[in-house]
């Protein structure tokens, strides 16, 4: 691959769309070539994204394959569900690589079918992002960037089901309004969100199926359950996960298995006392850290990160930089923005 790529963000109005420009405008290797959009084609990129005024001179344009083949040397897939799939197979077989943000790919035929409710009308398959757990993203061209709550979820009890300790996971995740998306909704609006907390899909919540796809992969669980919240913030996800041991643990045991299995993952950072969202925010880290109830023998795992960066447009671009053979920090080596 050759030093500088030429990237594409298809669907590129919504916070995913703006937060990776912003961050691809920062890349060492990267030159954002197009951005998308149906309705404000022709319109400043800077006047939907305020925060890139004075960063990039791009318009928005209308989604044409042909052009994407010509100038893209990597695309973005940032559209809603249900539609990633009629664009890839117009983009697939040109040499480009693709990773897609949508739920179009990240799960079986049926399952999708299943969860979603959609006809699926593209058999073809993509590796699961999650870098931390599928290094085979490296050299790939079509790759399905995880959901924001799995992201959190997987990474905090996956070293603990791959060594076989845990039979049943609860998972209680706490995000902010951003992983709404773009547009109003009860759940973004001011008064409903204000000093309040939102539970919602109390059992049914569609990223349980990649939670479960992703750990039963890894080793096999007798139940994973999954509850999520929206909190009165803007951005992360806090995950509190419980994992009922079948074995007893002491603490420095338990350390020894993510220090293992975490060890060549330079965005997972293990933490002494309890992850906290300010730490990541901005940042495609995951911060993690546990507590044995001994009394139960449940091992409680928090798990911290950016829904729009590790949990979205940073994974894609740490996706697209081992997929292109850069270095899997670059572009993305910055700290939190604390306080």
């Amino acid at each position: 691959m050759k030093d500088k790529v030429n990237a594409g963000i298809i669907g590129a109005t919504g916070y995913t769309g703006g937060e990776l420009m912003r961050l691809l405008l920062n890349h060492p290797h990267v030159n954002l070539e197009m951005a998308t959009s149906r309705k404000l084609a022709g319109k400043k990129v800077s006047k939907k994204h305020g925060h890139l005024a004075g960063m990039t001179d791009l318009e928005f344009e209308e989604f044409d394959p042909i052009a994407v083949r010509q100038r893209c040397d990597v695309v973005f897939l940032a559209v809603p569900h249900g539609s990633a799939m009629d664009i890839v197979p117009q983009l697939i077989d040109s040499g480009l690589r693709i990773v897609d943000l949508s739920a179009d790919y990240r799960l079986g035929m049926d399952e999708f079918e299943k969860v979603y409710g959609l006809k699926h009308r593209d058999p073809r398959k993509a590796v699961f992002g999650l870098v931390e757990l599928h290094p085979e993203v490296k050299g790939e061209t079509f790759v399905a960037n995880p959901g924001c709550y799995p992201t959190g979820a997987t990474l905090a009890a996956a070293p603990v089901v791959k060594a076989g300790l845990a039979d049943v996971a609860v998972f209680d995740s706490k995000s902010g309004i951003t992983g709404a998306g773009v547009n109003p909704s009860q759940a973004s609006h001011y008064p409903n969100m204000a000093e309040n907390i939102q539970p919602y899909k109390l059992t049914n919540h569609r990223h349980r199926a990649e939670i479960w796809q992703e750990l039963n992969a890894l080793g096999g669980l007798d139940s994973v359950n999954f509850t999520p919240h929206v909190i009165p913030a803007i951005r992360g996800i806090l995950t509190t996960a419980h994992l009922f041991l079948n074995e007893e643990c002491s603490k420095e045991d338990i350390r020894q298995i993510y220090d293992s299995f975490y060890s060549d993952c330079p965005f997972v950072r293990l933490v002494d006392d309890i992850p906290a969202l300010g730490n990541v925010r901005g940042s495609n880290f995951c911060d993690i850290g546990f507590e044995i109830d001994a009394k139960s023998n449940r091992l409680v795992v928090i798990s911290a990160i950016d829904n729009l960066v590790k949990g979205a447009s940073g994974q894609a671009i740490q996706n697209m930089n081992l997929m292109c053979g850069f270095r899997e920090t670059d572009g993305l080596w910055n700290a939190g923005l604390a306080p």
